[in-house]
């Protein structure tokens, strides 16, 4: 409790970055992803190995320099994601195949899968993500509240809402893509949070039927270190499996990957840092 000061001056610095993130994605200036802001993702099976910068060069010339490509080396596979164009109206789809059909002639392809999302359902998607960790955080309350008491589902709720907001912030700082499967990564992340703090309110409330005489913070400082070992294990586990998913993983589940990475760097980092987020929440 001695270092409370110093974790409360952090964990301002993340939240004011979170809610910075949330109201730049609420305008639409953060970096949304195709799921969010419309757009179209085709995956194309070639019948020769095909470099991506020449596929990337091909399709700067047709007017795309905003395009992301993945590539499958073993399978001559592509995948190719466009951000929606108000100025475009015929399909980009079928656009992006007749360019790649003219710069390689010679490699013909096929489509295994091409969807295209208008900005409207972009627009639904982003509010029905939002209204998910909503409904999330109020569940957490109610849940709490039935299991402890009110202030102990309210303190769950912030911290919880801390933890999301950190990590929001963090990938709005690295102009990280805000794509579906982030928002999936940050309700993952709000249960491992709510499952640490749970455990760590019952054992706050256990030190209060017990030993009622001891200073609050004792009581705090003791709970989180009876309760430690147990984070440190259940962290650690979950760590083994994330970093071979963000070193090897890919562009896709890359991004799932390592905010689920930074979540758990944060639980296991030190005593102090939990002390001074529950603290806070409570």
């Amino acid at each position: 409790m001695g270092w409370r000061r110093y974790s409360f001056t952090v964990s301002a610095i993340l939240t004011i970055l979170g809610i910075v993130a949330v109201i730049q994605i609420s305008r639409g200036e953060a970096n949304m992803g195709i799921d969010f802001s419309g757009g179209t993702a085709i995956q194309l099976k070639f019948d020769r190995p095909v470099s991506i910068e020449d596929v990337r060069s091909a399709l700067i010339r047709h007017g795309w320099a905003d395009v992301e490509l993945q590539d499958f080396k073993t399978e001559n596979k592509l995948l190719v994601r466009i951000k929606a164009q108000a100025s475009i109206e015929e399909k980009t789809a079928d656009r992006v195949m007749e360019a790649l059909k003219e710069a390689f002639p010679d490699n013909p392809y096929v489509v295994e899968s091409s969807i295209e999302i208008g900005p409207t359902i972009g627009q639904k998607l982003q509010h029905d993500a939002l209204l998910a960790i909503t409904l999330s955080m109020i569940g957490i309350v109610l849940y709490i509240a039935s299991r402890f008491e009110l202030r102990f589902g309210v303190a769950a709720a912030i911290a919880t809402l801390h933890d999301v907001l950190a990590v929001l912030g963090i990938f709005y700082i690295l102009d990280k893509e805000i794509t579906l499967l982030v928002v999936t990564a940050l309700l993952t992340l709000a249960g491992y949070s709510l499952t640490d703090t749970v455990v760590v309110f019952d054992r706050i409330r256990e030190n209060l039927k017990v030993r009622r005489r001891e200073s609050f913070d004792n009581l705090i400082n003791s709970a989180i270190n009876q309760v430690l070992s147990r984070t440190v294990v259940v962290s650690l586990t979950v760590i083994l499996v994330l970093i071979p998913l963000t070193v090897g993983g890919g562009d896709v589940l890359q991004d799932f990957s390592l905010a689920l990475l930074r979540t758990h760097r944060c639980l296991w980092r030190v005593p102090y840092w939990r002390c001074g987020r529950h603290l806070a929440a409570l």
